[in-house]
């Protein structure tokens, strides 16, 4: 199935659909072009912008999914087929409107090392110091040694701190175990705001990398007051080679132009969905080839060793202010080890392969990669919207 396929609202909705509130941001080209933040329903999806100009400004409202129920809204842009079938990058045409990642100012954060299973991954880079063939030995030392001791150690707990002192003295202690089970989690700074991209578009891997893969995440969507009000999906996508030769790397191994997919709704905190449904999803992820490879992987919600809302609170805080709020991705357990084409070389990225991440709840962000340097340049920044916006009579 190709990426135009799978680009289809039965594809990319909730379960539930549009009983929802769905909202995304909408390229409409044009005389007055610019993003149109819009709300997505069954009879189209439509211009909210009389509610927001930016969905940034939408999560700072008291109730975001009300504000959206009680407007008139503005014109519609175009039905959701449309809109996805015209979001492909590859055969985009730019006369028409298409869909965005439904960030906007926000910060992209990511939180890592949050679950067990890829716990001990980042462990195996560390010591494989980016080398996927010394991988599969160290993999199985590690996985005897202590990956029956991480499951059920709650972060920061006295049992963790003795777990500590006995990884210690074995001289299994890392970098990567004391953001997993310390008190400290594990939050970075993924990508820049308006960098995001969405469904779609092309993710990017920087092109010296030869071993990588997606991380399939939830994001959740945060104010300046630090309140969740909503959720979308991500890709954390992961260069495991630059991060196993140094922690230090980790901005180059995690920031790279279109390294950040997002999309491809947020789903706004409503009657219908909360910060419980968030905590227990199972999220579903297909990497397809044009070698005819298929991956599949699993991330449990309900797996997660913090809380949504406890790292949320280790973001933001009198220490640390986000003004614009912020989209932070929660991590995964999903760590590929399978083969993809050479034995013990477990499994690495491909140009062309169609990355597809779900969950009942959020619907489906299908993305293509390629590498960040052939991927589209990103140019429309922070100062380039606020002018669009002033421009069209916004500001």
């Amino acid at each position: 199935m190709s990426i135009h396929q799978r680009m289809s609202p039965e594809n990319c909705l909730p379960e539930d659909r549009y009983k929802g509130t769905l909202i995304t941001r909408v390229w409409v080209p044009g005389a007055a072009a610019g993003p149109v933040v819009a709300v997505v329903r069954e009879a189209g999806v439509f211009d909210i912008m009389s509610v927001a100009t930016t969905t940034c400004a939408l999560l700072e409202m008291d109730d975001p999914a009300a504000a959206v129920k009680s407007a008139v809204p503005g014109s519609n842009l175009g039905p959701l087929s449309e809109l996805l079938a015209n979001s492909v990058a590859a055969e985009r045409d730019p006369s028409k409107p298409h869909l965005l990642a439904p960030s906007d100012l926000q910060a992209l954060k990511a939180a890592g090392v949050t679950f067990a299973a890829s716990m001990l991954e980042r462990v195996i880079e560390e010591r494989a110091k980016g080398d996927p063939q010394r991988a599969v030995e160290i993999r199985k030392e590690i996985n005897q040694s202590i990956g029956a001791d991480l499951s059920e150690i709650v972060p920061g707990s006295a049992d963790a701190q003795r777990l500590k002192e006995e990884l210690v003295e074995r001289d299994l202690w890392s970098q990567y175990l004391e953001v997993a089970i310390g008190p400290d989690a594990e939050v970075f700074t993924k990508s820049q705001p308006m960098s995001a991209v969405g469904p779609g578009a092309d993710v990017g891997l920087h092109p010296r990398s030869t071993w990588n893969n997606p991380e399939p995440e939830v994001a959740v969507c945060v104010n300046s007051k630090g309140d969740i009000k909503g959720a979308t999906l991500g890709n954390d996508v992961n260069l495991r080679d630059f991060e196993g030769r140094s922690a230090l790397l980790l901005s180059k191994a995690k920031d790279n132009n279109a390294s950040c997919g997002i999309g491809p709704f947020i789903r706004l905190f409503d009657e219908t969905y909360c910060l419980d449904d968030l905590r227990s999803c199972e999220l579903s992820m297909e990497v397809a080839g044009e070698d005819g490879f298929v991956l599949d992987g699993a991330s449990s919600m309900s797996q997660i060793s913090r809380d949504p809302a406890d790292i949320v609170a280790q973001t933001i805080g009198r220490v640390h202010q986000y003004p614009d709020g912020f989209l932070l991705m929660l991590g995964t357990m999903f760590a590929p080890t399978e083969d993809r084409d050479t034995p013990g070389e477990g499994f690495t990225h491909k140009i062309g392969d169609i990355v597809s991440i779900s969950t009942p709840s959020l619907g489906r962000l299908v993305q293509r990669v390629d590498t960040s340097d052939k991927a589209e340049p990103w140019t429309f920044g922070t100062r380039a919207l606020m002018e669009n916006l002033a421009k069209r009579g916004y500001l």
